[in-house]
């Protein structure tokens, strides 16, 4: 694959209304919970990336589950990506804490989400694409949330102990593609979609005023950063490919009519005002002038 033939995903939007449309003619016809099924399992089958992730989850929840809280607490603690362990390993701790969940209960919101809209996202951007994303928006919105504490901490801001505190989870990269899927509609649903988000985490932000929250909002925004630039380059991509073609078939034109006319003499055009030096003086006609 090439730029010349790469066809980039960012500009495959779908209206509102033609997918209304589209569900109520699904809803007519017979057989509706069999047909279910079978989109869903053909969801599933080409979103291997949230099956894992969401398998990962699992695993890790399953691993807390039979360990002691001692234990538990402590596996948390060093997946954190709390200020010290971002001082100490941050690479590891980046790592390892998108895929452990704190809290005892089964992790149900994120893995539903990971099975339904983020398996939509990666069937729409592709796989690759989508951990892309994800990874991006877990890491850029880990570094602003741990920049933030710091220099908190040493302005007094903060206690001391949130240095310390856990911040685990798939939050951050999931917020991050939840702002990408509004580049995936277009028209109005994008702006409502958007804006809904908007508010949905800035009244996180306003009513929590945790250092998660403010990490939740500088996901989002990292995500609609990612969508303006990706659809912005898909934009000028394609404008540069149909410019290339138009060159192309101009110089193929071109090349046509030169073989359908060799013997024609290509000469620069001449103004017709131009004077005839030869013909400024009386006798300009004569034969030596070249006039017969």
């Amino acid at each position: 694959m090439t730029l010349r033939t790469y066809q980039p995903p960012w500009l495959d939007t779908v209206g509102l209304t033609d997918e209304v449309r589209a569900l109520s003619a699904w809803w007519a016809r017979p057989q509706r919970l069999r047909r279910a099924v079978t989109a869903y399992q053909q969801l599933l089958a080409v979103t291997p990336a949230c099956i894992a992730y969401a398998f990962t989850l699992f695993v890790t929840w399953w691993t807390l589950r039979g360990a002691s809280d001692l234990v538990g607490r402590r596996l948390i603690l060093s997946a954190s990506t709390n200020l010290k362990n971002m001082q100490r390993d941050p690479i590891q701790v980046l790592l390892a804490s998108a895929f452990w969940t704190e809290g005892g209960g089964f992790p149900w919101g994120d893995i539903i989400i990971l099975l339904t809209l983020m398996a939509l996202a990666e069937r729409w951007l592709g796989s690759l694409r989508w951990i892309l994303v994800v990874a991006i928006g877990h890491i850029g919105a880990t570094l602003i949330t741990v920049v933030g504490i710091s220099h908190a901490v040493q302005k007094d801001l903060i206690p001391f102990r949130v240095t310390v505190a856990s911040d685990v989870g798939p939050s951050y990269g999931i917020s991050t593609m939840l702002a990408v899927l509004a580049f995936r509609l277009r028209g109005t649903p994008r702006l409502l979609w958007a804006a809904g988000l908007v508010l949905w985490y800035g009244y996180g932000v306003w009513k929590g005023r945790t250092f998660t929250d403010y990490g939740h909002f500088s996901a989002l925004i990292i995500g609609f950063v990612i969508g303006g630039i990706a659809v912005l380059l898909s934009r000028r991509l394609l404008a540069w490919r149909q410019s290339s073609a138009r060159r192309a078939a101009e110089k193929a034109s071109g090349k046509s009519s030169a073989a359908l006319h060799p013997d024609r003499v290509e000469t620069a055009p001449v103004a017709l005002e131009e004077p005839d030096g030869r013909l400024d003086h009386a006798g300009g006609d004569r034969a030596q002038y070249g006039h017969q």
